[in-house]
Formats: C-alpha cells, sequence, structure tokens
C-alpha cells in the first residue's frame, strides 16, 4: 500500500514547522509510491506504508531505544520506526534529526550525463 501524501504533508509539517532552528529543510522524493527523506542533500529515513522510518545510526538507536526495527519494503535493510506519538512532538524530531546528521554520508554528487 503506497504512503498517502496527507501522511507526508503531516510529517513535514513536524520536521520543517517551528522547530529546525539549525536551519536544517526536510524535503521528500517520491520513489514507487513512498517517500525518501532527505535533509540538508543527505538521505535520513523515508516514510513507507504511512510509516515513519529512518536509518539506524548510533544516535538514533540511543534516542529512540524501544523502537522496532522494520522492513521499509521486502529485501531491504531494517529502520527504526518513528511511533505517532514521536511524530507528533516536533522537537523530538528537530533532536532525532540534528543528532542523526553527523552519523549521515555525505550527499554523493549527481551524475552529469
Amino acid at each position: 500500500m503506497p504512503s498517502s501524501e496527507k501522511f507526508r504533508d503531516h510529517v513535514l509539517e513536524q520536521f520543517n514547522g517551528k522547530l529546525l532552528e539549525g536551519g536544517f529543510r526536510v524535503t521528500t522524493r517520491k520513489m514507487m509510491g513512498e517517500y525518501i527523506l532527505y535533509a540538508d542533500g543527505k538521505i535520513f529515513g523515508g516514510i513507507y506504508d504511512d510509516r515513519l522510518l529512518v536509518k539506524p545510526v548510533p544516535a538514533a538507536l540511543k534516542l529512540l531505544p524501544n523502537a522496532k526495527k522494520q522492513l521499509p519494503y521486502e529485501g531491504a535493510k531494517p529502520m527504526l520506526r518513528v511511533t505517532d506519538e514521536q511524530i507528533a512532538d516536533s522537537k523530538f524530531l528537530a533532536k532525532l534529526l540534528d543528532a542523526m546528521l553527523p552519523e549521515l554520508p555525505a550527499a554523493k554528487p549527481s551524475k552529469k550525463k
């Protein structure tokens, strides 16, 4: 089941609303009915089947100690599930993103044709 635009808009509003004092701007890219999440050009998670999943970097594991590991899709690596209660807490999302970004690989430059 593809993710809904309504859920994507809700997640983006929580990330991009009043919280990002660090100047981050979360964006998405639609891929096969789901959404990849970017901050500062780095992929940090995605929206899959109306679930917010983030990469299991050490900072995310520390801030989400009880998070369930779930597969975004068949054959993918497990990611950490962010609960609806955590999504509703924009300050928590800012803290999570601030902690995760330094641990994520730099964005790969796009190949020019």
